[in-house]
């Protein structure tokens, strides 16, 4: 025998939130808005439980899409592009079983219903006509239960692999640490390691849709150099942003200015960019540093929170003076401990790498679980 379906508007006051989304004033009470995250209102509209749904597409230029609907419990305030369904016997419909159901449905129930060309929209009678089925109340609370146990679970273990990923990442910072702070190794300047300080244009590049990559600061990890991610420019703007100097393999990038001032990567031979505004290259003395440790040396706690952080605080773009950045200082044991010293940090960073292409590899996999579990909890197979 079939159940029967009910409309969204039998089963549900439905009320239009009446906050506008940036002009509210804050307080204490949620703000449920179109995004993920909660802002706050200093009044309330509503008392939950409800499911607020987005009345505007999540992507808007004329695409229908809703990446997600809300449960709200409590005094809420809501915004005025969502509404929020309550329903109206909750002995008989468990709103967030409601909840559950329209996320894992929304595609189907929801988007299907959305209408326009530049503001693609939904209509509050639209979804007052949705019809679902709703199983006796004791199994929606089954299915809540059990969606909210598998889904805790799903959470621990995406916690404990990032702090996995974090710790590893913090022992290999401690490493750096430590093997740089070797009271034997001499001590010099910056400048005395490299052969050559290389500073480009200070000047925004001319870009073009193919060419060589002009790398900026987000290309830049720590650590890392993407070339993928840059964008390009053509010979004639190589050229001229190269006129000190093209890259060679072994030298260091660096960015010298704003939010991502300290990271830096080698180049690999092979690789052929220019340098954008904020970054600049260090070519080091092969006589007298290796280029993995002299990164390895860069990135340690001693370069990035001893000597670049002090020159961020209080500066709303912070920068790498080049006359400072000469005088950092860098401990230079000879060549076979600075070998030993690379083969021991290069294992561990390696080490440290494969457990956060893990990790990611598990956040995605994480993602898709839960709903798949949505999805099998509706077709009666939880």
């Amino acid at each position: 025998m079939k159940a029967k379906k009910h409309r969204l508007g039998d089963l549900c006051r439905m009320v239009k939130g009446t906050s506008p989304t940036l002009k509210t004033e804050p307080g204490p009470y949620p703000l449920v808005v179109t995004a993920a995250y909660r802002r706050t209102a200093d009044s309330w509209q509503l008392e939950g439980p409800a499911v607020c749904i987005p009345l505007v597409s999540s992507t808007g230029h004329g695409d229908a899409a809703l990446h997600r609907v809300h449960y709200q419990d409590g005094k809420f305030a809501l915004a005025n592009l969502l509404v929020a369904l309550l329903p109206n016997d909750p002995s008989f419909c468990d709103a967030q079983y409601l909840y559950h159901l329209l996320m894992v449905q929304k595609d189907e129930l929801l988007v299907s219903l959305m209408q326009g060309t530049a503001n693609v929209s939904l209509k509050e009678k639209d979804i007052a006509g949705v019809e679902i089925s709703l199983p006796p109340l004791a199994e929606q609370r089954r299915l809540v239960a059990r969606i909210e146990e598998l889904s805790a679970q799903i959470h621990e273990a995406r916690t404990l692999r990032h702090q996995a990923a974090e710790e590893a990442a913090a022992f290999l910072t401690t490493a750096r640490r430590a093997v740089m702070s070797d009271s034997r190794a001499k001590t010099v300047a910056l400048e005395d390691a490299c052969e050559a300080i290389i500073d480009n244009l200070h000047s925004n590049p001319t870009l073009s849709e193919t060419g060589i990559p002009c790398v900026r600061s987000p290309d830049v990890g720590y650590g890392t150099l993407n070339l993928d991610s840059a964008q390009r420019t053509d010979e004639d703007e190589f050229r001229k942003r190269t006129v000190r100097g093209e890259p060679k393999a072994d030298d260091i990038v660096l960015v010298r200015e704003g939010g991502g001032t300290g990271k830096c990567a080698v180049v690999l031979p092979g690789q052929r960019f220019s340098l954008g505004q904020r970054v600049m290259m260090l070519r080091p003395n092969a006589e007298r540093i290796l280029p993995r440790f002299f990164l390895h040396q860069l990135l340690s706690p001693q370069i990035q929170e001893d000597q670049i952080a002090p020159l961020s605080k209080g500066s709303a773009s912070p920068h790498l003076n080049i006359g400072t950045l000469r005088r950092f200082n860098l401990v230079l044991p000879p060549l076979p401990e600075q070998r030993r010293i690379v083969a021991e940090l290069d294992a561990l960073q390696s080490e440290v790498e494969a457990l956060k292409r893990l990790q990611a590899e598990t956040a995605t996999e994480l993602d898709a679980l839960l709903p798949a579990i949505l999805d099998h909890a509706f077709k009666g197979e939880l």
